[in-house]
């Protein structure tokens, strides 16, 4: 599993690196001091984890993952408990906290380490619907599974998020969304909304030769005359 450690205190990769020895499934292909350095790093080595920590000059951790493209696997490495549980709430991948307690590293060593035969391969382009993405909005951040996203909304140069009560904003293209989903989990069902045909209670004929599906919780969204035909072809017996 290809690591980068990203941490502006050279002391605490230094013991970060050391720890991670103990794992011959981790190989830690780069150490960055800050932000910047890091995105270099990641776009030439594409690691599948990254070790990182919150507090750093100039840019935070959070800022970091805004202005990656793709985000790998993520552990934050944070001497603040509480900035950590306010962050990542539930559904975070994963938090240590400083100094790295060898026995709550080796736990979480121990999870990393089952899915870690899918990964030997090279990684697929496509999301699985059990993996989570990373969402920061303003001061606001979320890890949240795909499962749990009811659809996808272009607005402008954004894309809007729906899972739960939240309706947080990407800087992505609705195209570039569409790409990373798997089809048969996710439909684009006209130009501005892609849906996680998971959570489709009911389907109904609609006008001009077009659907309407009705989400579990009530929402509808309309399916353009286009799509309505892709829709009844592929996914019709």
């Amino acid at each position: 599993m290809k690591t980068i450690l990203i941490d502006d205190e050279r002391l605490a990769r230094k013991e970060l690196s050391t720890l991670l020895k103990e794992y011959d499934f981790i190989d830690i292909v780069d150490e960055c001091a800050n932000a910047d350095e890091a995105v270099v790093s990641i776009k030439k080595h594409k690691p599948d984890l990254l070790f990182l920590d919150i507090e750093m000059p100039e840019k935070s951790g959070f800022d970091l993952l805004e202005e990656l493209e793709e985000i790998p696997q993520v552990i934050f490495v944070t001497a603040f408990d509480e900035y950590a549980i306010k962050a990542f709430e539930v559904n975070a991948t994963d938090y240590i906290l400083k100094p790295v307690d060898p026995k709550r590293l080796d736990q979480l060593m121990s999870k990393l380490e089952k899915p870690k035969k899918k990964m030997d391969s090279e990684q697929s382009s496509k999301l699985s619907y059990e993996d989570q993405i990373f969402i920061k909005d303003g001061d606001n951040c979320w890890f949240v599974k795909l499962s749990e996203i009811r659809y996808f909304e272009s607005v402008g140069n954004y894309v809007k998020v729906y899972f739960g009560e939240n309706k947080p904003m990407l800087l992505r293209s609705l195209n570039k969304i569409e790409e990373r989903l798997d089809e048969k989990e996710f439909f684009r069902v006209n130009r501005k909304h892609i849906v996680n045909m998971t959570w489709v209670e009911k389907v109904d004929n609609w006008f001009s030769g077009g659907l309407k599906l009705t989400l579990k919780n009530g929402e509808e969204i309309e399916v353009s005359r286009r799509q309505s035909l892709r829709f009844r072809e592929n996914r019709s017996l």
